[in-house]
């Protein structure tokens, strides 16, 4: 062993060591901002406090500078710290307001089967929450709900939007038709890989397998590809267990590099989505609704319908400006054996619990035909701490 090696073994090892020393710090600070959530729920007090994050943040700058730390290492990583502490009061809260919810297993439903983009939002989302995970791969949306009606699952996670290919129609249509009711959502990077079983590169594939959508998302690489013939599949997990079994330096799918390392797979290129910044927003239902503590972020989804009348739909949207609610998302899907007639979705920030909530939709159904709150539930979106550079520079 040469001296060189002696002395990189050296460093290694006290760096091991302060990584360990690191986790036990990010542990305690943890269970400190957990003693936190308990004396805010008693104080009836909300979760975050900006003006005190930005205090915060910029000392922890300020001390950084000192140690030969850049501004922007110790934002970044405070801000992953910081919203993980949100991120877990918010859980805590919510725990508290919803001690039913609490069970040991947790019986899932998702699209795919494991490695799919749903299967990964799953393990993120019930990461946080307490009791095993049990997962249930389904085949379609239809299943997915099915399971969760039929009481053969307890909650479904499915995919609504993405930042590439939009809105995904085919939820729309099915939570216009279901009792279940949204108790919670989360958005999840999407970062498309082409994915092959064997030794190959890419000018040697002849055929592409992966999901419609993801297809939508990647039409700008599909078309540089060229001659290449595309199969749509149920899911991605699919695609990727398809390419795994035939083991052909022909064939490839696209998906998550992690969710290829399940099937054996190797990811010869990435980042094929047309928007670098790819993200799928996705839903969870259950059979229950849950109830937001008012010191948790809210969202709230409804779904109605409009009298047929010039301007109904702008009517019914200015009830919600004069109440002061900020209005995130709006979709229209055509009522099924009602042509030309739209039901549209609407989510908006706010609590049902809340009086603007309450005032606006009082106001609305008394203008609409058809109007349905699909779920109340916490953001699970934490908004980056704010730091002014003039003030994080300054002494």
């Amino acid at each position: 062993m040469t001296d060189y090696t002696q002395q990189l073994d050296g460093l290694r090892q006290q760096i091991s060591a302060l990584d360990a020393d690191l986790l036990a710090l990010l542990a305690r600070r943890q269970q400190l901002t957990n003693d936190v959530a308990e004396t805010k729920i008693k104080a009836h007090l909300p979760v975050r406090d900006t003006a005190r994050e930005e205090k915060l943040l910029i000392k922890l700058i300020k001390d950084g500078q000192k140690l030969g730390l850049t501004p922007q290492y110790v934002t970044s990583l405070f801000h992953v710290i910081i919203e993980d502490s949100v991120l877990n009061q918010q859980m805590l809260l919510a725990q508290r307001a919803n001690p039913d919810s609490d069970r040991p297993l947790n019986r899932v439903a998702f699209l795919g089967d494991k490695g799919s983009y749903s299967y990964l939002a799953t393990q993120k989302y019930f990461s946080r929450r307490p009791g095993e995970l049990l997962e249930i791969g389904c085949k379609s949306f239809n299943e997915i709900i099915d399971k969760v009606e039929s009481n053969e699952a307890d909650y479904a996670v499915l995919p609504i939007e993405n930042t590439s290919s939009g809105s995904i129609n085919e939820v729309y249509d099915q939570l216009q038709h279901t009792s279940l009711s949204i108790v919670g959502e989360l958005t999840h990077p999407v970062r498309h890989a082409l994915l092959v079983g064997c030794d190959t590169d890419t000018k040697q594939i002849r055929t592409l397998y992966a999901h419609p959508q993801v297809f939508a998302q990647c039409s700008h690489f599909l078309a540089e590809l060229g001659n290449v013939d595309v199969k749509p599949m149920d899911s991605t997990s699919a695609a990727m267990l398809k390419v795994s079994e035939l083991n052909d330096p022909t064939v490839a799918a696209i998906g998550s590099a992690a969710g290829g390392e399940l099937y054996g797979l190797t990811a010869i290129e990435s980042n094929l989505a047309n928007q670098k910044e790819n993200h799928s927003r996705f839903i969870v239902v259950a059979r229950k609704p849950v109830e937001v503590p008012l010191q948790i972020p809210a969202k709230t989804t409804l779904v109605m319908s409009t009298v047929q009348k010039p301007g109904a739909l702008v009517e019914a949207l200015v009830v919600l400006k004069d109440n002061d609610i900020n209005m995130t998302k709006l979709e229209s899907r055509p009522i099924h054996g009602n042509p030309w007639e739209e039901m549209f979705y609407i989510d908006v920030e706010g609590n049902l619990q809340d009086g603007p909530m309450q005032m606006a939709l009082d106001q609305l159904k008394g203008m609409t035909r058809y109007l349905k709150v699909l779920g109340c539930y916490p953001t699970e979106e934490v908004s980056p701490t704010k730091v002014a550079a003039a003030n994080a520079l300054s002494e």
